[in-house]
């Protein structure tokens, strides 16, 4: 099946059929099973691939092809093999399957990201296959952890072997290149260019432990009820960063302002809920704690909330959210990673939006911000310019956003195909 677009289908399957589940305890199967898998895939086409691990089961694999031209700067290929948890019976098709049902490969990582793992592996088994180099070294990096902050894998592998990346200055991976349509005929094809940093915190108040019947002013819990209350209401203005404007400018031909953006964003429909989160920082509380009996006033009660800042607004992020919990309550973090921003233009770029042209005429490359967070934040911190470039031509009734971490994880075959001619293109243009 080396060097046919049908070798994809069959790599999705297997790879959602292997067990990675990542619920971030470092209890799951691992990513080992999944890492030789590839490794075997690899080792078909002759490309002879090392695995890494940072801990039992965490397994890292890392590979380089060498390019025609050595004196080149290379280019990192990333995925990750570890997927969110799931519950079966919320599912039409069981989660692990890896079936083709409807013209689509279902299963937990169909689109975050054995669906990339899979077109990354069927380009390289098609190109090799054929005896076709890219033009510069490619260095293949499938890692454990994404789902859980990469402290297993991306972060590991920064910290512990930055060799892997010797001579790379570029990277590409996923959460981008898969296309929506706008209005009634327009394709567009979001590759991500930033992505919002990350801020997991524990927040904690503290007050006077007494009996429930009895007055007490200093309660942790009416403390903490407070302040998430004023963290959970609070409207983040509106900040326009110029890969957020570029996307405005480019998808929908609007020079966007601040007081216009919400307006602009309800005409993007499912995408809106993407797409409206990358206009401000947001803060949204998701755990509660506090107490161990009904008559007993707790000493402290705490919480944990989920903040994700802006390129370029950190300072401010964490200067509002200080103003918001007041002296009362204080934070610490759970984790914590840098926004990223790089500028939409260059032969990376160029390459990108020539190779979907070349399979789709009609196809149109635009930037965005990613709200989440990827892999790209450990390896910029090598240095490597990274975009979010999994090429995928999708209907435009499917709600393909709306399915990262939700149910039913579907990707059409067709899709799937494309991407990896996409892929096969974009690394001869690159």
């Amino acid at each position: 099946m080396a060097g046919t677009e049908d070798d994809v289908v069959g790599l999705c399957g297997d790879l959602i059929r292997i067990d990675t589940r990542n619920a971030g305890d470092n209890a799951g199967p691992g990513e080992r099973v999944a890492a030789e898998y590839v490794a075997e895939k690899l080792a078909e086409v002759g490309v002879e691939a090392r695995i890494l691990e940072s801990d039992r089961g965490r397994a890292n694999l890392v590979a380089r092809i060498a390019g025609e031209d050595p004196s080149r700067e290379g280019l990192v290929l990333h995925g990750h093999l570890d997927v969110v948890p799931f519950d079966p019976n919320d599912w039409r098709v069981h989660p692990l399957s890896g079936e083709v049902v409807d013209g689509c490969v279902w299963g937990r990582g169909a689109v975050d990201m054995k669906d990339m793992d899979a077109m990354i592996l069927a380009v390289v088994r098609k190109r090799l296959s054929e005896g076709r180099k890219p033009p510069r070294d490619v260095v293949l990096v499938f890692t454990a952890d994404e789902e859980a902050g990469g402290h297993y894998g991306a972060q590991w592998l920064v910290d512990k072997h930055a060799g892997v990346f010797e001579g790379c200055t570029e990277a590409i991976g996923e959460v981008g290149g898969f296309s929506v349509t706008v209005g009634e005929r327009q394709r567009v094809y979001l590759i991500e260019a930033a992505e919002k940093g990350i801020a997991w915190m524990k927040l904690t108040a503290t007050g006077r432990a007494g009996h429930g019947s009895m007055l007490n002013s200093e309660n942790a819990v009416t403390e903490l009820a407070e302040a998430i209350g004023r963290l959970g209401r609070y409207e983040w203005p509106v900040r326009l960063t110029p890969t957020v404007q570029a996307f405005f400018r480019e998808a929908l031909d609007i020079e966007i302002k601040a007081e216009d953006a919400e307006e602009a964003v309800a005409k993007l429909g499912p995408l809106a809920r993407m797409i409206g989160a990358t206009l401000r920082n947001t803060v949204n509380p998701t755990m509660l704690a506090a107490g161990y009996k009904a008559n007993v006033i707790p000493q402290t009660a705490t919480a944990h909330v989920d903040g994700r800042f802006l390129p370029g607004f950190e300072e401010e992020f964490f200067a509002t959210l200080d103003e918001l919990l007041g002296p009362n309550v204080t934070r610490e973090h759970v984790y914590h990673d840098v926004a990223v921003e790089t500028a939409f233009e260059g032969r990376l770029v160029t390459a990108m939006a020539d190779a979907l042209k070349a399979e789709d005429p009609g196809a149109k490359a635009v930037p965005y911000t990613l709200s989440g967070g990827t892999d790209l934040k450990a390896f910029s911190r090598l240095g490597l310019r990274g975009f979010g470039f999994a090429p995928l031509k999708l209907p435009p009734e499917l709600d393909f956003s709306g399915m990262f971490h939700g149910i039913d994880e579907r990707v059409p075959v067709d899709s799937l195909k494309f991407g990896v001619r996409v892929l096969d293109r974009f690394l001869d243009y690159c």
